[in-house]
């Protein structure tokens, strides 16, 4: 009888590499398709480690594809990413990096993440960073972005906004309206004029705007962060941050 192992294991090896099927270019029958079969089951049965080595291999191309996908959409939302007078900078406005983040208020991750993004501004004087209201979590959520919009809208200088920021995100219990409003009191901003403004085509038009660019940029939950070229998903931590943010200044985890 005829041994078909040596065929079958190079079909096994093309599976897993994902190379095209090559059973079209051979037709084989039934009893050869099931001996072909049973060596590969033997096969993964004894060699396990094949299906490991497979999934990481996997895992890196679509890690890569991933990256790939995320440097075209900065690239061509650059402008808007960094630059779109709707986010609020904070840190140093002509920083030689910026550094991204949309969040939610009622994130708890996002309260580490204003914790990191405190630190790293006290220590990198060179960093920028620009805020994006990403309401992702219900409608407290986006209530409380609305009037953070209007403290925006109210203090262009960003300096308001940082104090309204960190007693909001800072604070405990659900984000909303009246926690929002009374945050912004506390602030010094002016609580009629943001009850008037939060309704605004200018707030909508926020939200709208950096609901698009997650989109495109494949974010679906807080914090997100774009430093450089990269997307960061997640409350990643301050070691990390710091490794994104050298990296988009000189290539290398440290500079």
């Amino acid at each position: 009888m005829l041994s078909f192992r040596p065929l079958a294991t190079a079909l096994l090896a093309l599976a897993i590499v994902g190379a095209p099927a090559v059973a079209s270019a051979q037709k084989f029958s039934d009893e050869q398709r099931s001996q072909i079969e049973t060596i590969i089951k033997e096969y993964l049965v004894s060699h396990p480690e094949v299906l490991e080595e497979a999934s990481e291999e996997l895992g890196k191309r679509q890690a890569a594809a991933q990256a790939e996908k995320h440097q075209q959409a900065i690239k061509d939302n650059a402008d808007i990413i960094y630059n779109s007078p709707r986010g609020v900078t904070v840190g140093n406005k002509n920083g030689d990096v910026t550094m991204v983040e949309f969040f939610d208020y009622n994130c708890g991750y996002c309260k580490r993440a204003m914790t990191d993004m405190m630190e790293l501004m006290k220590d990198d004087p060179n960093l920028k960073v620009v805020l994006k209201e990403f309401p992702v979590l219900g409608p407290p959520s986006v209530e409380a972005a609305q009037v953070a919009i209007a403290v925006r809208m109210q203090d262009p200088t960003g300096k308001k906004y940082l104090d309204f920021h960190q007693k909001l995100l800072g604070g405990r219990g659900q984000a909303d309206k009246a926690r929002a409003l009374a945050a912004a009191k506390d602030a010094g901003l002016d609580p009629a004029k943001i009850e008037k403004d939060m309704n605004s085509p200018e707030v909508r038009a926020t939200i709208e705007e950096s609901f698009k660019l997650a989109e495109s940029m494949g974010m679906n939950g807080t914090p997100s962060y774009v430093i450089g070229k990269q997307v960061v998903v997640g409350a990643v931590g301050l070691d990390t941050l710091r490794q994104k943010i050298n990296t988009a200044r000189c290539g290398k985890d440290k500079c």
